[in-house]
């Protein structure tokens, strides 16, 4: 029992600071990108390529050092995954060309319910009303913190649903495909870095140009490609938390995990480049956080329960065995 006890402190403890390497790491590629984009006019799509590339070299790097050994998987059963990821890139991208900042962000909080339609409809998980009402204030808080800057048109809510579909497939891939492959974080996405890599580098030359100004070959800066490198090192950091939280814990969470992320920017922005936060977005924060910490509890009591429940199956069992022993 107390074996138990300690294996299960030392997961929550990894959880922990898996969630703490990918929220430094996060808010910390989040600000170096605004300033790529703001002093360099770095292209997006083109800065995720680099991401991915990077992450991919970090990763081969790690297995030259024995961090890890890469498992033979078939190209088959993870190219869909490769390809979310891309579409995920592509609709993310057209859907902020075409949307407000405050659509944009409303759409993304969608992403949450339907990964739980996702999972439940197909890999049968159940959720508890507790858990989908925790929804609730966080979409309250997302829309006081955006209702200002919300306008719709047609071509905007297609590229914004679509963003939304395939994000939420792509995440709910990540976790079911390390429990279907038996691959940890790493091992998965080793594979799948280049692969994405070749896709995103077909389907970029329809969306931002290849050479001159903008284009991917510049020409650049020496301290643009130095501040785009590093960028791409913390992007390792990310990519790899990403596929361990979803790993360890699932794709709810983790999408959970992500409006704390957002939160915190917000507050990141105000307090580092002056950004303005009015008190509809201050109250709107303070939401966020309410169902945030509503799903923590619930979800850390759900699981208390089970072990509970699973912990006294076997005293269970054995006095149902000594009944049927009794004559």
């Amino acid at each position: 029992m107390a074996a138990a006890k300690l294996l299960d402190l030392s997961a929550n403890w990894r959880i922990m600071a898996g969630m703490l390497a990918n929220l430094l790491s996060s808010i910390c590629i989040v600000f170096i990108n605004k300033g790529i984009y703001v002093h360099y006019g770095f292209p997006n799509m083109t800065l995720t390529l680099v991401h991915f590339v990077l992450t991919w070299l970090g990763l081969f790097l790690c297995q030259m050092m024995d961090i890890f050994s890469p498992k033979r998987l078939p190209l088959r059963k993870i190219v869909w995954l490769a390809l979310s990821f891309c579409g995920f890139v592509a609709f993310t991208n057209l859907s902020l060309q075409n949307n407000t900042i405050g659509t944009y962000q409303l759409a993304k909080t969608m992403t949450t319910p339907v990964i739980i339609f996702i999972q439940t409809a197909w890999y049968k998980k159940s959720f508890s009303s507790k858990i989908k009402l925790t929804l609730v204030p966080i979409t309250i808080g997302v829309i006081l913190n955006s209702y200002y800057d919300v306008r719709f048109n047609m071509l905007g809510i297609i590229f914004a649903a679509l963003g939304v579909l395939v994000t939420s497939l792509y995440q709910v891939w990540v976790g079911a495909k390390q429990h279907e492959l038996q691959v940890n974080s790493m091992q998965l996405l080793y594979y799948q870095a280049p692969l994405s890599s070749g896709f995103l580098l077909a389907i970029i030359p329809f969306f931002e140009p290849l050479t001159g100004d903008g284009g991917i070959f510049g020409p650049w800066s020496l301290p643009a490609l130095m501040t785009v490198l590093f960028s791409g090192v913390v992007a390792f950091l990310v990519n790899l938390s990403i596929y361990w939280i979803i790993g360890n814990t699932s794709a709810v969470t983790y999408n959970m995990f992500g409006h704390f992320k957002f939160s915190l920017t917000l507050v990141g922005g105000y307090l580092l480049f002056q950004d303005p936060l009015s008190l509809n977005q201050a109250l709107g924060i303070l939401c966020t956080l309410v169902g945030l910490l509503s799903y923590t509890y619930i979800k850390l009591s759900e699981q208390k329960e089970g072990k509970s429940h699973l912990a006294q199956m076997p005293q269970t069992q054995h006095t149902a065995n000594h009944m049927r022993k009794i004559p």
